[in-house]
């Protein structure tokens, strides 16, 4: 493999997805100051086109259509489900709801499906998780009186399906995984999962918050039942952007969600005494639909529906190659190791890698123009979003890196995080 930064500019020059940066705010300057941006995975760059589509909105709708918008607002939350179901998460039409945070969303979708499940009392999911979704199990374990089974996984390489098949049997009622580590960018297989949790009689809820955009999930090739994600990452939803979920048609009759607001009623301005749920996906919907947010993820859902998910995913597996390539060249002599799986097929649109002073590293790069993230105990995170991340980009990050490196620069970063109080 050509190292060069050459090779790097060359593969720029064929890149399909190359017209896309220039969408962006913040890309045009290609001079020395310019800000390497490896962060995506964690929040995207903003869509030029958002600050008027949130404008028209404010000033149009808003401002001079005032109540009478509310009859193109209250399709937002399906329109826009449906550019991410046939755009990114391949999915069918009336499959996907915007709307509410990942949080919320999570806890919908789990205490649905294990209402679905009567008998069983144990919830599954990976000790390894993003924090939120096993906070969020164990909240309605302990409500409801059921078992968390936390199913051990690599730090670095994720989750063992075997490992996982020995946790289920007849009494879970439901799986809760993510497609992508959040902390090494391991991927998992869908469809496979799905096989094993319905053998045992499961229904798995998933959290694609770190894969789409970035990754297919494929949703209804893979047979999946449930899914949530967030937005603001490889989406570009912007900051706290709200969140989809996804529910298999097959299901959506079956499932009563616990939060019983009046945009899942089925005649929600008829102000009826009793709550009797929509049809379809909108009965998972609960209260009025955050609308200013909403116009922002349309722009960054639709940009990534026309970029094509499969596009996407191969540019994000060629970049995070450099990235480990660079790394395994310039970095093992310092202490780095890569920390996800060097396996393409294994990873999703992010790198970690490894070192004992990886904390001080992020600060020291933050302040030479590089943004990378850092996660507990010591792994740098570089998230190459494949929307607007050039080849070049990423091999300056990590000249920058090894420069840092070289220089023991790092060191003269307090060895701790500040706490926020």
């Amino acid at each position: 493999m050509d190292l060069s930064r050459a090779a790097a500019a060359a593969a720029d020059a064929t890149d399909p997805l190359a017209g896309f940066r220039s969408r962006f705010t913040g890309t045009d300057d290609d001079g020395p100051d310019l800000l390497l941006y490896l962060d995506g995975n964690s929040l995207g760059r903003l869509p030029t086109e958002t600050p008027a589509a949130v404008a028209r909105v404010v000033e149009q709708e808003w401002g001079q259509g005032l109540v009478g918008s509310w009859r193109d607002w209250v399709q937002q939350s399906r329109r826009i489900g449906d550019v991410l179901a046939e755009g990114v998460l391949g999915a069918q039409p009336g499959e996907v709801l915007v709307g509410d945070t990942t949080s919320v969303d999570l806890y919908k979708l789990l205490v649905a499906a294990a209402d679905a499940r009567p008998g069983r009392d144990v919830l599954v999911c990976c000790a390894d998780d993003f924090p939120t979704d096993r906070y969020i199990v164990a909240g309605v374990a302990q409500a409801r009186g059921m078992t968390v089974r936390e199913v051990a996984a690599h730090i670095d390489t994720g989750l063992d399906l075997d490992v996982l098949a020995g946790a289920l049997d007849e009494r879970v009622a439901v799986v809760v995984l993510s497609q992508v580590a959040y902390r090494s960018g391991a991927l998992i297989d869908i469809a496979e999962v799905t096989r094993l949790a319905r053998e045992a009689g499961a229904l798995v809820v998933w959290d694609l918050s770190h894969a789409a955009g970035a990754v297919p999930a494929d949703l209804t090739a893979a047979g999946a039942d449930l899914a949530v994600g967030c937005t603001y990452k490889y989406l570009n939803g912007g900051p706290g952007a709200p969140a989809f979920l996804y529910v298999r048609r097959e299901l959506q009759e079956q499932l009563r969600q616990p939060i019983w607001g009046w945009f899942g009623q089925r005649d929600q301005f008829a102000m009826g005494t009793a709550y009797d749920p929509a049809d379809g996906v909108d009965r998972f919907a609960v209260g009025t639909p955050p609308v200013l947010a909403m116009a922002a993820v349309e722009v960054g859902a639709r940009l990534t529906a026309e970029a094509g998910i499969e596009r996407l995913a191969a540019k994000g597996q060629a970049l995070t190659e450099l990235v480990i390539a660079l790394a395994d060249e310039w970095l093992t002599g310092d202490g780095v190791t890569v920390a996800s799986p060097r396996e393409a097929a294994r990873r999703g649109s992010h790198v970690s890698l490894a070192h004992p002073q990886a904390w001080q590293l992020t600060q020291a790069l933050i302040d030479r123009g590089v943004v990378p993230d850092f996660r507990t105990p010591d792994r740098l995170r570089l998230g190459p979003a494949p929307l607007y991340t050039r080849f070049v980009d990423v091999w300056d990050a990590m000249a920058r890196l090894r420069t840092v490196l070289a220089d023991r620069a790092h060191e003269a970063y307090p060895v701790e995080r500040a706490r926020v109080t």
